[in-house]
């Protein structure tokens, strides 16, 4: 059977950017109180929980179209990292109650957006010239 790295990387980039962009759009329903609520709590300014629309709409957007794709998957891997700092790190070294990593998600999430960093986008993107794709 013949390799086809770009059209498995155009799964990966729709798989990731699709599913967090999901997980994004549900932060406009009132989420963003909560956020910014948290941040705050921890001493830091509240407007910084726009930045969670940035890393969760338009980074999943730019992957999944191909867009500057190992900038948009660094964007979304930091996101990662920050939300496992600000809520979930507690949560690292559990198993959840159906036995796998309780953060098993946001791992899928980090772990993808962090090989598509790597790859890049392929050739079946919106932009594939730049370092950045």
């Amino acid at each position: 059977m013949r390799k086809n790295n770009d059209f498995g990387l155009l799964i990966l980039r729709i798989a990731i950017g699709f599913l967090m962009l999901l997980h994004g759009i549900s932060k406009f329903g009132g989420g963003l109180e909560f956020i910014s609520g948290m941040l705050v709590e921890k001493g830091l300014p509240g407007f910084f929980a726009y930045g969670v629309l940035i890393g969760e709409i338009l980074a999943p957007i730019l992957i999944i179209i191909g867009f500057r794709t190992r900038i948009a998957a660094l964007i979304l891997a930091i996101n990662c990292v920050i939300a496992v700092l600000m809520a979930h790190s507690a949560d690292i070294f559990k198993i959840s109650d159906h036995g796998g990593w309780e953060l098993e998600l946001l791992g899928l999430y980090f772990f993808g957006s962090l090989a598509l960093f790597f790859t890049g986008g392929g050739k079946i993107s919106a932009s594939k010239n730049n370092n950045w794709d």
